[in-house]
């Protein structure tokens, strides 16, 4: 396989380059690249840019609103966007919803809902895990119970990250007790304003809430709103994670972290040299170095894979271990780099406006706090356990 780019595809890469130096705003950039708190407003503006440009869903086809890009063009788009630290894309309702109404969704939803999706005027969340039913999602309670033309959704979904912005959810509930665990899961769209809807935020340990439980009382959701058949709505869960799980392995931000990384230890100094000599120090940047340049190259395997038009299958399973993986080894060497500078705990420095004495090196307060978050990485979106079980079966037949 040649996996070098066409002129054709450089020209788009200069193309992009130009974009993002042009219409990045400097403010979102300096807070991607230290680490500071992204606001809803914030996440919204580069939306509107990027929609505004036509850029915004890259996967999405023409007809749809799409830039028609093929998957080495998104590609080049999503790693120009990282090293410019660009604001990664709210997924849910672009990266992961658009795809299945695309490929499963009515005529009717995807006349209606795609353009919401679009234009920013519906922020989705995605509600899948619950209290007992995480990485073992098939196990979820939540029902629904069809009452004539509507659904009678009771029960409660987790970690529904951001759900506090969100005017609506796409949510996995269990339309047939009785049939196997996969067997009687429906796909079912929800406007968060219906009665008996209730967002609790899951307040973290760095006193933010960035993600919430949402509850069901009896809330009554139109039949219309089921998106393909009912009970097969595991068929679509597991087409939107395959978009998921490529997504967090996050290459591009792998790539623009490790770059920040390696430029930080050029600078500090460790008993009159820069800690990027010290060898037992950079034999564990080496052997990050070395795994990212080997997911770099599985990534452009998939996307090479994907050129004929399907979706990533397992090897969605293989870039999230091993990008979560590496993802969370650069927080770590980051958090090290910066030692004791690390350690003081001040959330206001992260949040806008603060103009207090820095501790130590500009960076430094964003280095623990990225560290702690990303112990995330390797849990949701499936565990890199089950993700290793997923490969064993569709990859290894085991």
């Amino acid at each position: 396989m040649d996996l070098r780019f066409t002129p054709e595809e450089e020209l788009f890469r200069e193309e992009v380059r130009d974009f993002l130096r042009d219409h990045l705003p400097e403010r979102l950039r300096h807070k991607v690249r230290h680490d500071l708190t992204m606001t809803k407003a914030d996440m919204e503006e580069w939306h509107a840019i990027l929609h505004a440009r036509g850029w915004l869903a890259s996967h999405w086809p023409e007809q749809y609103g799409g830039p028609g890009w093929t998957v080495v063009q998104r590609s080049i788009f999503e790693d120009e966007a990282a090293r410019a630290h660009a604001p990664r894309i709210v997924p849910f309702g672009v990266g992961m919803l658009g795809p299945v109404l695309i490929k499963y969704g009515s005529e009717e939803q995807r006349r209606t809902i795609l353009p919401r999706i679009l234009d920013g005027r519906d922020w989705w969340c995605q509600g899948y895990s619950e209290p007992g039913a995480g990485s073992d999602l098939a196990s979820l309670k939540t029902s629904a119970v069809r009452d004539g033309d509507h659904y009678v959704v009771n029960g409660q979904k987790t970690w529904t990250t951001l759900g506090q912005f969100a005017n609506r959810i796409f949510c996995l509930v269990r339309t047939d007790p009785t049939a196997k665990a996969q067997e009687g899961i429906s796909f079912l769209l929800i406007d968060m304003d219906t009665p008996g809807i209730e967002v609790r935020p899951i307040v973290l340990l760095d006193g933010d809430a960035e993600v919430n439980e949402v509850f069901f009382t009896d809330v009554r959701v139109p039949v219309a709103n089921l998106v393909g058949e009912e009970n097969k709505g595991w068929t679509y869960a597991k087409y939107l994670l395959t978009y998921e799980r490529t997504n967090i392995a996050g290459v591009g931000s792998s790539m623009a972290a490790f770059d920040r990384l390696r430029a930080i230890a050029g600078k500090l100094t460790r008993g009159g040299r820069p800690l990027s000599d010290d060898p037992l120090f950079a034999a564990r940047m080496a052997r990050v170095e070395i795994d990212l340049a080997n997911m770099a190259t599985t990534n452009m395997r998939v996307i090479a894979a994907a050129a004929g038009g399907g979706a990533p299958g397992a090897e969605s399973s293989m870039l999230k271990i091993k990008g979560t993986e590496i993802r969370q080894a650069i927080t770590a060497l980051t958090r090290r780099v910066y030692g004791p500078y690390a350690q003081p705990f001040m959330p206001e420095a992260l949040e806008d406006g603060y103009n207090g004495e820095p501790v130590g090196p500009e960076d430094a307060i964003a280095a623990a706090p990225a560290y702690f978050n990303n112990r995330k990485l390797s849990i949701f979106g499936g565990s890199n356990e089950v993700q290793k079980n997923i490969i064993s079966k569709m990859i290894v037949g085991l």
